[in-house]
């Protein structure tokens, strides 16, 4: 007799057929914002090039039981991953005839794994420094607060200009201690799109004494190819002295999938103690080069397999078309009484904020959203106010000629609805209450006051294993359909409080399913 209740649960009382479980996996897709056609500014990079997924899921299949954690049991491995660090090597200024001939690199799941890694190679390079510390802009990627917590290792901070967005090279010269184990820059940063000053941050780090990352984990793979046509980009890479690691995503801009980046260092003394190792104990002597011990070789396989496919020419035609994507949708935001850019743009992102105090950033992102655009909005941070942000890829070039024409509609609805008002006491509950103080039950207490649904086990069960699945089954998603109300109440809350309600909400969506 079949258990039906059990027969809903991940795992079944009997198992189903395949047809069935991929029924329910894209059911429950159908939630989910669209990852192509070029209407999603955020967390996925499209090139719009036919037969890519179809490629790189072929690689990805044949080599996903491919273990990383020996590479002389799987040769195979090793070769693609050699030949990623070249590529990523030659495109940022290193390898055989450069400024930097001896450069290594290793491949990790992503930007925050390339970050940790940087900032541990870089504290165990200094043994004798007891409490080691990381000069940090404010614009640098989380992923370094989130390195230096998990290491112990200090940040000092620099502040960005409200007007150019990025830090000052004196001021960061100026953290530098006789503790600063690593200096930071980024190209570009993530939440504007600008490039720092790498070519004075790296010649302070140098005069110093102490490493320097360069950030390229988002544009490192596009900035090359924009200089080729024509755009004004900086120096940024291992063609400056000064610079002793970069890390690129290729799961970003070389359209890779997901999780792959790439972890470069100026010479295999500076990787060293990136390793580890360890041998005290009856097993096989440990030695991994990142944070996994064992390693799918799917995702390397298949980014070797997209570069491989798309080349170098490609590669360039990709960043003409996001090239000139960011031009029409820059054009769009300038016409647009209200809104103005961050910043002129010089990478792969447009970000703008509003000039007009009756024209609510976050009501415009719920209206946006509406039209079928999903773009990231970022709260206020010190002087700088609060944003939309929009990471272009090649396939939002066809889009561009709709954007103009939404943005303005959007903008006049957004107008029409008017800011939005919180409450005077949850303002005053913001402003008051501190992080200790949050519970899960407070925290459920004001998501329900917000309109957000924590989803109950029914919710996140898949459907019932006799009945058929389509779209319509899909459980609904935890947040509701207009967020500005939530974002408005993320941007009064101070930082502090704004972590500790998201971890708290975070939390409660991540419950067993039973």
């Amino acid at each position: 007799m079949i258990d039906e209740e059990a027969d809903r649960r991940a795992l079944p009382g009997n198992g189903l057929p395949a047809e069935r479980v991929l029924a329910e996996v894209r059911a429950l897709r159908a939630a989910d914002r669209p990852t192509h056609g070029g209407r999603l500014f955020a967390y996925v990079y499209d090139p719009a090039v036919p037969g890519l997924d179809e490629l790189a899921a072929a690689a990805y299949a044949g080599s996903a039981h491919v273990n990383g954690l020996d590479p002389t049991a799987f040769p195979s491995l090793l070769a693609m991953e050699n030949a990623l660090v070249g590529a990523a090597a030659r495109l940022l200024g290193g390898g055989p005839g450069s400024a930097a001939p001896d450069v290594v690199g290793s491949v990790t799941s992503g930007g925050t794994e390339s970050l940790i890694l940087a900032v541990k190679a870089a504290r165990d390079a200094h043994p004798e420094i007891t409490e080691p510390r990381i000069v940090v802009p404010a614009s640098a990627h989380a992923a370094f607060a989130k390195a230096a917590h998990y290491l112990r290792v200090a940040v000092d901070p620099v502040p960005v200009s409200a007007r150019t967005l990025r830090p000052a090279a004196a001021d960061v010269a100026a953290a530098i201690g006789p503790e600063t184990v690593l200096v930071v820059c980024s190209a570009p940063s993530y939440a504007h799109g600008v490039v720092d000053p790498v070519a004075e941050i790296a010649r302070a780090a140098a005069s110093a004494g102490v490493r320097c990352h360069v950030d390229a984990c988002f544009g490192g793979w596009t900035l090359p190819y924009l200089r080729r046509l024509g755009v004004d980009v900086p120096p940024f890479d291992f063609a400056l002295a000064g610079v002793t690691s970069i890390s690129v995503d290729l799961h970003k801009y070389a359209y890779a999938p997901k999780g792959v980046s790439v972890l470069l260092h100026r010479d295999p003394a500076l990787r060293a103690p990136q390793y580890f190792a360890y041998a005290d104990w009856p097993g096989y002597t440990m030695v991994n080069p990142v944070i996994a011990s064992t390693r799918s070789g799917g995702p390397i396989a298949a980014a070797y397999a997209t570069l491989r496919h798309l080349g170098d020419d490609g590669y360039l035609r990709l960043a003409a078309a996001t090239r000139d994507a960011v031009a029409g949708l820059a054009d769009a935001v300038r016409t647009v009484d209200g809104l103005r850019l961050m910043a002129e743009p010089e990478s792969t992102v447009v970000c703008f904020t509003a000039t007009d105090p009756g024209l609510d950033l976050f009501v415009l992102v719920d209206e946006l959203a509406a039209r079928g655009w999903h773009t990231q909005p970022q709260q206020s941070y010190a002087d700088l106010p609060r944003s939309v942000h929009l990471t272009v890829t090649a396939a939002v070039a066809p889009r561009v000629a709709e954007f103009g024409p939404d943005l303005a509609d959007a903008v006049a609805a957004a107008r029409a609805a008017g800011p939005v008002a919180l409450p005077a006491e949850l303002l005053a509950l913001a402003g008051t209450l501190t992080p200790e103080a949050l519970t899960p039950d407070l925290v459920a207490g004001l998501a329900a006051g917000l309109g957000l649904t924590i989803p109950t086990d029914a919710d996140a069960a898949p459907a019932d294993a006799t009945a058929p699945v389509d779209a319509g089954t899909a459980p609904a998603g935890p947040l509701p359909g207009r967020t500005a109300v939530v974002n408005t109440l993320l941007d009064a809350a101070p930082p502090a409080l704004r972590e500790r309600l998201l971890v708290e909400f975070v939390g409660l969506l991540q419950r067993p399913t039973w």
